[in-house]
């Protein structure tokens, strides 16, 4: 039985911005994925709604090639940063991170744990408290 995973999106890491690598991103609708590797495959996979950051770096050269890191930190023991060097659009694909997380921490109701966990002083974490209650 086969199992067949839709992606959102996928890319390669990038060599002066051409796909010559043997590294691999695919995001789907609840799972990060980076598949290394070409004698010797190597795949591991963040779960969107256990992601707790995301940050985006373009260096000088990268600018110039038309690529990017993106930096995904999350609670996972296994892979607390999975880092997408190299990568076509990067703020495009942040952004469309970003709201498959949302989604999934919607969806499997996490929001609230991760409200409860911030400073309380900010007035937009009361605020949001008193939504999810």
């Amino acid at each position: 039985m086969s199992i067949t995973i839709e992606y959102l999106w996928k890319d390669r890491r990038r060599r002066l911005g051409l796909p010559l690598s043997f590294t691999r991103y695919r995001l789907s609708e609840d799972r990060l994925f980076v598949s290394e590797g070409f004698l010797n495959i190597k795949d591991d996979e963040v779960l969107l709604y256990r992601v707790r950051d995301i940050d985006t770096r373009r260096s000088l050269w990268q600018r110039i090639f038309g690529v990017g890191t993106v930096t995904v930190m999350s609670s996972d023991k296994t892979m607390p940063n999975l880092v997408l060097k190299n990568i076509k659009d990067p703020v495009f694909v942040k952004e469309l991170i970003h709201r498959q997380v949302e989604e999934m921490k919607v969806k499997r109701r996490v929001r609230f744990g991760e409200i409860m966990t911030t400073n309380a002083d900010d007035d937009d974490d009361a605020d949001d408290m008193d939504d999810d209650v």
